[in-house]
């Protein structure tokens, strides 16, 4: 069952669903509307967390939907618009949709947006499985930022597939600063460090 499948079935059930389906076939035929209701999904679908949909809340399937509902010469352009335009939850389920989209790379400015700004929520969701299209250099740097502002490393796609030595040593420099100031590196991120390590020796 793919992503957009299992965000459909778990909001199948709910009261919100007839708006929902509703709304998804209008973006369907008239894209134009799709803002109205992106903009409406945490007032009408509500924001409590999906049960069988870990990590996800209703408002964010929502906007999943309505996003991957688009046709797809339009799915591009709204998809950056509606993130520019948006508050910071509506960001993050536009961040959380992209791996759902046929937009290529063509977002990757939006996982640049994000991880710049000092919103943990838009970092973690920044580092999903879309992060694929960040270059090697800008993902080591996000993932360092994570732990920086303590975002737990469990958000990050692909974390041990994609870490190297050269990871390994802003980790290693980040915990030096860290014990000359008394503090402590976050227990994840100690962990992927000894994991680095052990791997060279």
């Amino acid at each position: 069952m793919t992503r957009a499948e299992q965000l459909r079935t778990a909001l199948a059930g709910t009261p919100s669903w007839a708006w929902l389906d509703g709304a998804l076939g209008t973006a369907a035929e008239r894209p134009e509307t799709a803002a109205r209701s992106f903009a409406a999904a945490g007032r009408r679908a509500g924001r409590a967390p999906l049960r069988d949909v870990p990590g996800w809340t209703a408002d964010e399937a929502a906007r999943a939907l309505l996003l991957a509902a688009l046709p797809p010469d339009r799915v591009t352009h709204m998809t950056c618009d509606l993130y520019q335009h948006g508050d910071a939850d509506e960001k993050r389920a536009v961040l959380k949709s992209l791996p759902m989209l046929a937009v290529g790379a063509a977002a990757l400015p939006l996982l640049h947006d994000a991880i710049r700004t000092n919103d943990a929520r838009l970092v973690a969701a920044a580092l999903g499985p879309y992060a694929r299209h960040l270059d090697q250099a800008a993902w080591r740097q996000a993932v360092l930022k994570c732990v920086f502002m303590g975002v737990p490393l469990a958000a990050v796609d692909r974390l041990d597939e994609r870490a190297d030595t050269e990871l390994a040593s802003m980790l290693a420099a980040f915990a030096d600063e860290r014990a000359a100031a008394g503090r402590h590196m976050p227990a994840d991120a100690a962990s992927l460090l000894h994991r680095l390590t052990r791997q060279e020796t």
